[in-house]
């Protein structure tokens, strides 16, 4: 049986609607831009009567429903038993600890949910906030499919560990998206949350972002050797951008994936990283290991590479010998002639490749091969 999915896009026409047939609900309120905790907590009172649904999307990003309109529509959220399907887009919305407490309560309610997607971003939830996040996922046991988008929330090393924890104990997670970037997370948290993702044994699929966060080369190589653990990985992007790691960072987190022998499609951001000549020729020939690797995305953006390092990945790129697409972003690397040309030559001989996307300077080269 197909369920019927129900569209609202005004606040009006839902709640003139049949609440108790609703099973699959979207509701986006995000181009309103002025519900306040008044117009939230009405829509939660709403929400109460619709008994019967198991999917629910709510955008409300960009409104100004703070902690007490979050917390009218957690009490409404702790009374949806058959929810299996939730995705809050609650962004800019200035929520803060409070605010998550409540909606940690409510989360802790819904045993049922399978598949949870929690945007968050840039409001003021802080290490409170996170750590009750946190204890309240414990409570969905049944989580398979998680994504949370935490960036610009204030939070360090206290909220990054709690949060680990929590992850490591929810071991049906296939699949994770978790996006801490541009917080204060540094050197531990880094380290603390790869060892919490190692405990996730089975983890196909992990999109992890990190970027300016201030985590160093200590940082990368202990993320790269804590998800080494992670055997069951098949995917893995890993956002790492403005870090500090430099070339012993980079070498240290390539030579630790080869350890991921199941994987198959990676993407790594390391731009603005200074991981130099060395970082990139070290990273390159690391990842020259991951036997099954048929998907790379590179991004080296703003890492002082030149010549020398843009040759020097060339030479390794000739040892991958499984892969069908390639991406390269390299802009910004001051890379001559020479470099351009030593590049271009290996990667005419990489008969494998089907899919091809280079980005040098201002020059953009995309190459199907039929």
């Amino acid at each position: 049986m197909i369920e019927e999915i129900k569209y609202y896009e005004e606040l009006e026409e839902f709640l003139n609607s049949s609440l108790q047939s609703h099973q699959v609900l979207h509701i986006n309120l995000t181009k309103w831009k002025k519900i306040s905790a008044m117009g939230a907590s009405g829509l939660g009172c709403v929400i109460v009567k619709c008994t019967n649904f198991s999917n629910w999307i709510l955008k409300l990003q960009w409104n100004q429903i703070g902690d007490k309109g979050i917390s009218a529509l957690g009490t409404a959220l702790a009374n949806c038993s058959n929810l299996s399907n939730l995705t809050l887009d609650l962004g800019e919305n200035k929520i803060g600890a409070m605010g998550i407490s409540f909606l940690g309560s409510a989360l802790a309610s819904c045993t049922n949910l399978s598949n949870l997607t929690l945007s968050l971003y840039d409001n003021q939830i802080g290490d409170e906030g996170t750590s009750v996040l946190g204890s309240a996922l414990v409570n969905c046991t049944n989580l398979s499919n998680l994504a949370l988008y935490l960036i610009y929330n204030q939070i360090g090393l206290m909220g990054t560990s709690r949060l680990g924890s929590t992850l490591a104990n929810c071991t049906n997670l296939s699949n994770l998206v978790l996006d801490l970037g541009r917080n204060q997370i540094g050197t531990m948290g880094t380290s603390g949350i790869g060892s919490a993702l190692a405990n996730c044994t089975n983890l196909s699929n992990l999109a992890l972002y990190l970027s300016c966060n201030q985590i160093g080369a200590i940082g990368a190589s202990a993320l790269g050797f804590a998800l080494a653990n992670c055997i069951n990985l098949s995917n893995l992007t890993l956002g790492l951008g403005e870090n500090l790691i430099g070339a012993i960072g980079a070498s240290d987190l390539g030579s630790a994936l080869v350890n991921c022998i199941k994987l198959s499609k990676l993407r790594i951001d390391l731009y603005d990283n200074k991981i130099g000549a060395i970082g990139t020729s070290g990273l390159g020939s690391a990842l020259a290991n991951c036997t099954n690797l048929s998907n790379l995305t590179l991004n080296l953006i703003g890492n002082q590479i030149g010549d020398e390092g843009t040759s020097g990945l060339g030479c390794t790129l000739s040892n991958y010998t499984n892969l069908s697409n390639l991406t390269l972003y390299l802009r910004r690397n001051q890379i001559g002639a020479m470099g351009a040309s030593s590049l271009s030559s290996v990667l005419a001989n990489c008969t494998n490749l089907s899919n091809l996307k280079l980005e040098l300077g201002q020059k953009q080269f995309i190459y199907f091969r039929m």
